[in-house]
């Protein structure tokens, strides 16, 4: 079934803070929109407003038909205690709600005693089951392992049956991607679809979307999946308190965007200037009218009347000439100044170099059950800058956490430099985690910097008052990743380590990145599956890894 979704008038934010309001969409089948904007800006709060999640402050979303199947599926894999992959998928197609349902539906229809009041157990069952098979409900068992086994998910003898919480990071999002291959709704709503996902996992994912029929509305901070998936953008700009829906997919949305700054910027330099000139020349009537009357009286100083008169027509020739002034400045049409965005201004503090060799494997092995890493020999010297690359699973973070002598081979030898200062951002964030505040959290990482400076600090990230006291487990993904990169720029480092770096961050601070990485001097270890990144930051060396097995491209 195909559907459209029409939101108008919307607004949305949290407690009584609107984070946008005015906010008209209409979602056609064969859409895909983007929506993008700077973190806290309520994409996803929009999200869950248009899946009916979250109510909105004002306006209306509408569903034609309206039993369309919508599915919303938030960025966060909610992993629950004994879930299993089978249950999780079950979950997020919405395919065990509507087996609920039509379980219901059921026995009230065999119990009309339990039927609810008003209806119709015959017409609720008929609808129950419709939308069950609507979900793809019916097939899934038949479905389910041939898409684990396409996905190439190994997770033993069993893998329906395996816990999602003894999953790996990269292993849950190749779950969460098998959800999305698996479901069949009318309207899906995808929240930073991408994060985790190596390029086979993206290539799969840009093939899905693009395929679909229904509708899709999804928040990325990937611009090769924006610009290969997207039909239309929204812009969700928190600066300027607006939203705007450009048409002609990403690239165009970018110049779009730029003209249209640009424009309201000149219009505003050129409203300024004429008001500025106005206001000035008027300044200039009002002292020539006074300058006027006093060399009038200067001139006839004995006769009263030549000099009532000469005060008379000066003061009057010069109060009209500067009333036809500020008739001229009111009539002025005004332009309000464009605000300036916060900006991310970010720099990595650099510690002195590091010895010759910073880190070296020889012939080293890890184990892992029956993953095995190696036979591994490399060296990282000071000053290289070295891109990872490989699909999830084949052994990237094993490889960091062996260079980093935080994991000893079960065979082979390696060994860490002197001097060696490190700073990383891994994947799970796991520098900044638990219940203490992040202020204080943050503080006994750099205990050498006074309160007042990590507080200002943690502020030019982002990160003001209501965040640095709120414990850190509870901050947003994204506000834990500048957490993140705020204690790079606090601490001095000589080797750098970035873990998908990219995940949770907004487009405005991936950039910023990129150029705080071009101005780094140091060693950098670099895994990424973010395409644009890897065209962007220049890398000396770039080592793929696979099945356990690493080799230099």
């Amino acid at each position: 079934m195909t559907a459209t979704l029409v939101a108008q008038g919307l607004a949305g934010g949290h407690g009584h803070r609107t984070l946008f309001d005015s906010l008209d969409l209409t979602v056609a089948p064969g859409d895909v929109v983007g929506v993008v904007g700077a973190n806290g800006a309520g994409k996803s709060t929009l999200l869950r407003i248009l899946g009916g999640d979250l109510e909105p402050q004002a306006g209306t979303v509408h569903l034609a038909p309206a039993d369309a199947f919508v599915g919303w599926l938030p960025q966060e894999h909610e992993r629950v205690e004994g879930e299993t992959v089978a249950a999780y998928i079950g979950r997020r197609t919405g395919c065990a709600q509507a087996t609920r349902d039509m379980d219901e539906a059921a026995e009230a229809l065999g119990d009309p005693a339990k039927a609810a009041a008003g209806v119709d157990p015959a017409d609720a069952y008929a609808s129950a089951l419709e939308r069950w098979l609507a979900s793809g409900a019916a097939d899934l068992d038949e479905r389910l392992p041939v898409v684990l086994a396409e996905l190439g998910l190994d997770l033993g003898d069993d893998p329906e049956e395996a816990l999602m919480t003894s999953l790996s990071g990269g292993q849950t999002a190749r779950v969460g991607l098998a959800a999305l291959l698996l479901s069949r709704f009318d309207v899906v709503l995808l929240d930073e679809p991408t994060n985790d996902l190596d390029l086979d996992g993206l290539e799969r994912l840009e093939a899905f979307v693009q395929g679909l029929r229904g509708g899709v509305v999804l928040v990325s901070h990937d611009r090769e999946f924006l610009a290969r998936c997207v039909t239309r953008v929204l812009e969700l700009d928190l600066a300027q308190g607006s939203n705007r829906v450009y048409g002609g997919g990403y690239e165009s949305y970018l110049e779009e965007r730029a003209s249209l700054r640009r424009h309201a910027r000149e219009a505003y330099d050129e409203f300024a200037d004429k008001k500025a000139d106005l206001v000035a020349r008027a300044r200039t009537q009002r002292e020539w009218s006074s300058q006027g009357v006093r060399n009038a009286m200067k001139k006839a100083p004995d006769n009263d009347k030549n000099r009532r008169r000469a005060m008379t027509e000066s003061s009057e020739k010069q109060a009209q000439k500067v009333r036809q002034m500020e008739s001229r400045i009111a009539r002025l049409e005004e332009v309000e100044e464009p605000r300036k965005e916060w900006q991310l201004q970010l720099t990595i503090g650099e510690a002195p170099r590091s010895s010759t060799v910073v880190s070296s494997l020889d012939g080293a092995i890890v184990r892992q059950g029956s993953f095995e890493l190696g036979p591994v020999s490399l060296q990282v010297n000071a000053g290289e800058r070295i891109g990872i690359t490989g699909p999830n699973g084949a052994g990237k973070s094993t490889l960091l956490r062996t260079l980093l002598g935080r994991r000893e081979p079960d065979a082979g030898r390696a060994s860490m430099g002197a001097s060696v200062q490190l700073g990383e951002i891994d994947q799970a964030r796991s520098r900044l985690v638990g219940e203490r505040p992040l202020a204080d959290a943050f503080e006994a990482l750099v205990p050498e910097m006074a309160s007042g400076d990590v507080r200002t600090l943690l502020a030019k990230f982002g990160l003001r008052a209501d965040h640095v006291l709120r414990p850190v487990d509870e901050l947003s993904p994204g506000e834990r990743t500048r957490a993140a990169l705020a204690l790079l720029q606090a601490r001095g480092v000589n080797l750098l380590v970035l873990d998908e770096p990219t995940n949770h961050l907004d487009l405005p601070a991936i950039e910023q990145l990129e150029q705080a990485l071009e101005s780094y001097r140091g060693t950098l270890l670099l895994v990424t599956h973010d395409r644009r990144m890897l065209e962007t930051v220049q890398v000396d060396r770039r080592w793929h890894v696979e099945a356990g097995r690493v080799r230099e491209l």
